[in-house]
């Protein structure tokens, strides 16, 4: 059938396979649709339709009411959060080149889900340092500079939970004191900057700033990584923090362009 989506990298036995299927189903100018034309677009059995859809109202990516099914607004949210995470991508990566070239060290882009850093651009140094970082990967807000930074301008009572909570020791430094780390949390918040010294990782130091939207929010993190043998984060902290700054207003000029 000419409307049926490509679901075949996925397979249509797959439960995310069908999931897709009707996720996919729903068009620009068929928002809603009932079971009947849900079953349709798909060609899913009927007991595999109402146990996958059920399961994905429950996810909250669909609606139901009245008998029709529509996507959520938890999709249109998590779509913009992309477009947004895609935007900065394209206004950041020069900076984070220009980093590595002035610094010859890593530079990292990050943002905050839930109570971790998500590192979603690595651009590596000339003389790699073994940062536990990876493109796509995941460390707690408390043990690295990015998430130090994220933390200190996440929502009070986000920042209230992680300090109440346990807080893993990753290496020896890492700061497992909610006390201390509050402090330091203060500190970055008024100056704009924060230092790691071996907390996430044995030999790794890193210098990290806030990239902020037009609205003057903290949206993400940049930092640059090295070893402790040769790596001066504090030489480097005006350098992060101006790109930090080149990078928000480039964010907000193209935000304002679209």
């Amino acid at each position: 059938m000419s409307d049926l989506v490509d679901v075949e990298p996925l397979g249509r036995e797959t439960v995310l396979g069908k999931a897709m299927l009707i996720l996919q189903a729903f068009t620009v100018e068929q928002t809603t649709l009932t079971f009947a034309e849900l079953q349709a677009r798909t060609e899913l059995p009927r007991a595999t339709l109402h146990r996958v859809a059920g399961d994905l109202v429950r996810a909250r990516l669909l609606d139901r009411q009245h008998g029709r099914y529509r996507l959520s607004g938890l999709v249109f949210e998590l779509g913009m959060r992309a477009s947004v995470e895609r935007r900065l991508l394209d206004v950041a990566v020069p900076f984070l080149e220009e980093l590595r070239e002035t610094t010859r060290e890593t530079a990292h882009l990050g943002l905050r889900e839930g109570h971790e850093v998500v590192y979603v651009a690595k651009v590596a140094g000339h003389r790699q340092a073994a940062a536990p970082s990876r493109l796509g990967g995941r460390m707690p807000l408390h043990a690295t500079a990015i998430g130090k930074v994220l933390l200190a301008h996440a929502p009070p009572e986000l920042r209230r939970r992680v300090l109440d909570g346990p807080l893993p020791r990753l290496a020896p430094r890492t700061l497992t004191h909610a006390g201390v780390l509050a402090e330091q949390l203060r500190t970055i918040a008024e100056r704009a900057v924060a230092f790691e010294h071996e907390e996430s990782a044995v030999g790794v130091v890193c210098v990290a700033a806030p990239v902020v939207d037009r609205a003057g929010l903290v949206v993400a993190a940049i930092s640059v990584t090295g070893p402790v043998t040769r790596f001066r984060p504090d030489a480097h902290a005006s350098t992060v923090r101006d790109a930090a700054a080149g990078i928000s207003t480039a964010f907000a000029n193209r935000a304002r362009s679209h």
